[in-house]
């Protein structure tokens, strides 16, 4: 299993901030997959920049990538954008589940633009930037991207 986490952040990229919700994911993320290959980077809020490094990374063979900030209503949020651009399809009920479950905790949740999408055989995954918004968003998930992954890749059986 390959999963590669990008924060997408100006101030942790120019180093004036700590990232503390990519190691969050990170660690989240070999809890579900013990097995996994980790890569974990920070950028810079520049949406023709993260779509570009989705589309390598997907195109690599990582079979999850974690985005976690950029999703918000801040004029540099794009990241929803960039994702889109690098989607081939996209699976919305990810997305509404996040954002739901979210909803329960933070009624600010509900201002979160992330989406979720395939290219190829990559699940790509939007997370808030808050190290408690990427963490809430991804056990939100976890339980079904197990699955997700299997019939990406090819698989046919369902629960």
């Amino acid at each position: 299993m390959q999963i590669a986490i990008v924060t997408l952040s100006d101030r942790c990229a120019a180093g004036q901030m700590e990232d503390r919700s990519g190691p969050a994911l990170a660690a989240l993320a070999l809890e579900l997959f013990p097995e996994a290959a980790l890569a974990n980077e920070i950028l810079p809020d520049d949406q023709a920049r993260l779509t570009a490094r989705l589309m390598e990374l997907a195109d690599a063979g990582k079979q999850l990538i974690l985005t976690t900030g950029g999703t918000g209503l801040g004029p540099r949020d794009r990241t929803p954008e960039a994702t889109r651009a690098a989607l081939d399809r996209e699976a919305p009920g990810l997305a509404e589940l996040m954002r739901a479950e979210g909803m329960k905790q933070n009624k600010f949740a509900a201002l979160s633009r992330g989406i979720a999408g395939m290219r190829g055989q990559t699940l790509i995954i939007n997370l808030p930037g808050s190290e408690r918004g990427a963490r809430e968003s991804f056990l939100a998930v976890a339980p079904l991207l197990k699955h997700a992954l299997e019939i990406i890749s090819g698989g046919d059986r369902h629960p």
